[in-house]
């Protein structure tokens, strides 16, 4: 069964799952979408714009929604201007998304082919969250963040796909974020109009890593049956009283990573007669994380902090071994410390942590000095164990620069200072 099928085949079972059950109160509460977007690839960098030829793609969208009202006396959706909760199926067509990497002393070793690679359909399965900004009778604005996962058939490899750098792993990492109008037509109809932004890599966990950016307008049909229910405006309706509290924030991470280092070895600097020329075969190394972190929780739906990070690297030695092997005699340690600026979003059991950080310490070898600046990012969701005081567990993507350096399963847990 083609992916195409597949994708239609789920719409068909989620629709008629929801269509079957419109009669019900509870279902009042549910809405869907198809859309469509024409968009196309970002060229990200002067390294990109080198290879990249065609950007040109084609999505479409399904998705089943659902809002809680004010009659729910819910105090998180009261916070956030009633939002909705979305779960999405997005399949592209991707071929228009084409790589060539022509004659250039930069490439080293690498020889031209006779073809274009071409980054393949994909079809990713995502969770999102719109936040509304301003709401009427008949117009609503809203912007949105998104996380879940992705499929490609097509990938890197060495043979058909040798100058796709985009996508180098089947399973993939899904991030979007887009904003949106809604204008209700009549009765439970609308028409939703917006531009998207959506991003797919394998978190590190594979090479080539470079990851595709896609970005376009995007145009839906809505069902929105709870539309007239919701409040104009996004003043809250429910509030409850929040106590302001500090608390102490400690995480144990581990996780893994395929290395840049052996990426740039076998494309550019190993010869076409070697077995590992343009490989597409790479290990995967193991990364651990600590982190401990002073919060305060001054809303219901967001606390701040700052905290230090501790990361160890079981690959140091590797990246010691290739940076010898090319003749460059530096520093190598597996330790890492950084300070950083902390915030989480909740909403119910789940959070998204964000932070940002500066290397204290850090000595990874050439590549690391090279592309990895000071500053790193994390990003990750989390769900609360319910009954287990707090503890949570999330996975994460720790970046330079919006550059994936690992990928990390995390478990944390919180110390409050203050009664809520």
């Amino acid at each position: 069964m083609t992916m195409r099928k597949v994708f239609l085949l789920l719409v068909f079972l989620a629709w008629s799952h929801f269509a079957g059950a419109l009669d019900t109160d509870s279902l009042r509460k549910w809405g869907a979408t198809v859309a469509v977007s024409p968009g196309h690839a970002l060229v990200v960098d002067e390294y990109q714009r080198k290879w990249q030829k065609g950007t040109s793609n084609l999505s479409f969208d399904v998705s089943l929604q659902h809002v809680a009202l004010p009659s729910d006396s819910d105090a998180f959706a009261s916070d956030y201007g009633y939002p909705t909760i979305s779960g999405h199926l997005k399949y592209s067509f991707n071929h228009g998304v084409t790589m060539h990497k022509s004659l250039d002393p930069s490439w080293g070793m690498a020889e031209e082919v006779d073809y274009d690679s071409r980054m393949g359909n994909s079809l990713a399965a995502y969770a999102s969250f719109a936040r509304p900004i301003w709401r009427s009778s008949r117009l609503s604005l809203d912007y949105s963040l998104s996380m879940g996962l992705g499929y490609s058939k097509h990938k890197y490899n060495k043979v058909h796909a040798v100058d796709n750098e985009l996508i180098g792993s089947r399973f993939l990492i899904f991030f979007g974020a887009g904003a949106h109008l809604t204008w209700r037509l009549s009765g439970e109809w609308g028409l939703k109009a917006g531009v998207d932004y959506w991003h797919l890599s394998n978190g590190a966990l594979n090479r080539p890593n470079k990851g595709a950016n896609i970005i376009g307008p995007s145009l839906g049909l809505t069902y929105i049956p709870y539309y007239n229910k919701l409040p104009a405006g996004i003043g809250r309706r429910f509030n409850p009283p929040f106590r302001k509290y500090w608390f102490g924030h400690f995480a144990v991470g581990v996780g893994g990573k395929s290395l840049n280092e052996e990426w740039l070895l076998t494309q550019f600097s190993t010869p076409r007669e070697d077995p590992l020329y343009r490989t597409d075969d790479f290990s995967i190394y193991m990364a651990y994380s600590m982190q401990a972190d002073m919060m305060y929780r001054y809303v219901r739906r967001w606390a701040s902090g700052i905290g230090v990070d501790v990361f160890y690297g079981a690959y140091a030695s590797r990246v010691r071994r290739i940076d010898e092997l090319q003749g460059a005699q530096v520093k190598h340690s597996p330790w890492s410390l950084g300070i950083a600026l902390k915030h989480q979003v909740y909403y119910h059991h789940f959070s998204i942590a964000m932070s940002m950080g500066y290397y204290l310490y850090r000595e990874m070898g050439v590549n690391a000095d090279r592309i990895e600046k000071p500053y790193y990012e994390r990003i990750g969701l989390q769900y609360e164990l319910p009954g287990l005081r707090g503890l949570s567990i999330g996975a994460f993507v720790k970046a330079h620069l919006t550059k994936a350096d690992l990928t990390e399963l995390v478990v944390s847990f919180p110390v409050s200072f203050s009664t809520k």
